[in-house]
């Protein structure tokens, strides 16, 4: 007997080629090897399945109301915000789908996940505050405060410091030590020469790329001393940072851009169109992916920063992640 989420999710896919203009495929053959995008259908309560090799969407998963981020992690698991809803969804399984749902939130913005542990960490917008979620278990094992508008947020590679941004334009970055990943401890208060919007850790972990709200600015700082490096230019603010082994792609939904930066000295390899309203980007392996607020087209890239495709998968995408 199907279950009601199940239930709802067929009727979902059932009727999105008529919403969305959507083609659907059946599931790759056994034992064939997938990149896959989850992408965020924000106004339409489901996330959308991508076959990146296909370049179409394959299925669709109906979640809870407002679907605004989403995170992978090890183990084939997912963690979504749901920021107009208080509500955060945890994804697991082949096929993926929601195992669990918790509610108890404020606002819930941003998910990252710590190395080598079940353990995730989602900003709390609404209340100033860091939840760590046990994501085997599914529940919220701790909640500790870190600043009003705890929103965009990045983990080093070693899982040992996180640093938060206080806002979509933030005068301070929360520095979180989560040396003992279950009972992150706030650190230290930084203030940038602008207004911050996203961060995000290098490779390496020696540096930290930190956007600006409002102004077209990336300062890049010692992750260790926490000292300014440098700023470089970029396109219209605000905008969003992702990583590849020596490269930065910045992505600028107002100008509907992804600037390649050299990470050793901030050199701009490449500039590439992509849809307006493109404002988050994630990179893993060789793929980069970009979804569109406005059009709710999904822009995939090459490392180089070239588009390789454009997939139309929902009204409104505004957030993607790479499985």
């Amino acid at each position: 007997m199907l279950d009601r989420r199940e239930l709802l999710e067929r009727a979902v896919l059932a009727a999105a080629p008529a919403v969305l203009g959507a083609r659907l495929a059946l599931p790759a053959r056994a034992g064939a090897v997938a990149t896959t995008a989850l992408v965020t259908a924000d106004t339409e309560a489901h996330l959308a399945v991508v076959s990146l090799a296909r370049r179409r969407v394959t299925r669709r998963i109906a979640t809870v109301e407002d679907p605004r981020s989403i995170q992978s992690g090890p183990a084939g698991r997912a963690v979504v915000g749901h920021a107009a809803t208080g509500a955060v969804s945890l994804l697991e399984g082949r096929p993926l789908r929601v195992r669990r749902v918790l509610r108890g939130f404020g606002t819930p913005r941003y998910t990252a996940f710590a190395p080598g542990r079940p353990l995730a960490y989602v900003s709390d917008s609404a209340h100033g505050e860091l939840a760590v979620v046990d994501v085997r278990a599914g529940r919220v094992v701790r909640r500790v405060a870190v600043g009003d508008g705890a929103r965009h947020l990045a983990l080093s590679p070693d899982g040992r410091w996180l640093w938060v941004a206080l806002g979509s334009s933030a005068a301070e970055i929360a520095v979180v030590d989560v040396r003992d990943p279950e009972r992150p401890r706030p650190a230290a208060r930084l203030r940038v020469p602008f207004l911050v919007h996203d961060v995000g850790f290098s490779p390496s972990g020696r540096r930290v790329w930190v956007t600006a709200g409002r102004v077209p600015r990336i300062a890049v700082y010692a992750a260790t001393t926490r000292r300014h490096l440098r700023t470089l230019s970029a396109d219209a603010a605000p905008q969003h940072v992702s990583f590849g082994p020596d490269v930065a792609y910045v992505a600028s939904g107002e100008a509907g851009t992804v600037v390649v930066h050299a990470l050793s000295d901030g050199h701009v390899r490449r500039r590439t169109r992509v849809p307006r309203g493109s404002y988050n980007v994630q990179r893993t392996a060789a793929r980069v992916v970009t979804p569109s607020l406005g059009t709710g087209a999904l822009t995939i890239l090459d490392a180089r920063g070239a588009v390789t495709a454009s997939i139309h998968v929902a009204a409104a995408a505004h957030d993607a992640c790479l499985v």
